[in-house]
Formats: structure tokens, C-alpha cells, sequence
């Protein structure tokens, strides 16, 4: 995979995206990229274009597929930018932000679960006697 071409998102967006691969040591060439005609709602455009990209890191056997813009290169970023997550949470289980975010929404739950069984245990208490 290349980077030369313009991803057409702002460079600060790009150097992030740049860094984090080198910080898990990405080799760009390990990533296998192609495209393919877009399927879904969007009409003759999108039957039209090969905009959708596929990416898959053959060390670790990760595939993405995107085709969320209309723009190669912005699904070429965006698809490049889910596969280093991807990876990112394949080389460090539970350690990642998404899975912090996610650890915390069920925590969230729980604590309304708990709270609302406990109120309508309550209630119910209440109703027999």
C-alpha cells in the first residue's frame, strides 16, 4: 500500500494516523489493498465507481471494508484508519480506547439494571402487602 496519493482530509488528521502506525510498527507493505464497485444506496454513481476500498493485513489476517464517501481516497483513509484499530486492539487486548468506551457503557448498564431491579423489587414488596 502506498501513501504518496493525497488522502484528501486534513494533514493533521494523516499525521496522527501516520504516527499510531509507527508506534504499533505497521509495515505499510504487509497491507494488501483493493477496490471494488460500491453496492447500497446511491444509484448510478456508486454502480459506476470502484470506490470501495478492501484492506487486509496479511500478518494478522484483518480485513476492512469501507465505502462510506463517495471518494476513493477518503474510503482508502478511513478504511486504513479502522484497520490500524483493528490491529491496535488485536496486539493489545483491553487496552484500546474503543474497548475502554465500551467497558464503561456496560458499566453504565449495569448500574441501571441493579438500580431499576431494585426499585421495581421494591414496588412489588409494596403491592403484596
Amino acid at each position: 500500500m502506498k501513501i504518496n496519493e493525497k488522502f484528501d482530509i486534513s494533514a493533521t488528521k494523516v499525521e496522527a494516523l501516520m504516527i499510531k502506525i509507527k508506534e504499533l510498527g505497521i509495515c505499510l507493505d504487509d497491507i494488501d489493498e483493493s477496490f471494488s464497485r460500491g453496492s447500497g444506496k446511491g444509484g448510478q454513481k456508486i454502480n459506476k465507481t470502484s470506490s470501495s476500498v478492501h484492506l487486509h493485513h496479511i500478518p494478522t489476517g484483518l480485513n476492512v471494508t469501507c465505502q462510506r464517501e463517495r471518494q476513493r481516497n477518503k474510503n482508502r483513509f478511513i478504511a486504513l484508519r479502522a484497520l490500524v484499530e483493528k490491529i491496535d486492539e488485536h496486539l493489545h487486548p483491553g487496552t484500546t480506547e474503543k474497548s475502554a468506551a465500551l467497558a464503561k457503557i456496560r458499566k453504565q448498564k449495569s448500574r441501571r439494571r441493579r438500580k431499576s431491579d431494585k426499585k421495581h423489587n421494591v414496588s412489588e414488596q409494596n403491592k403484596t402487602l
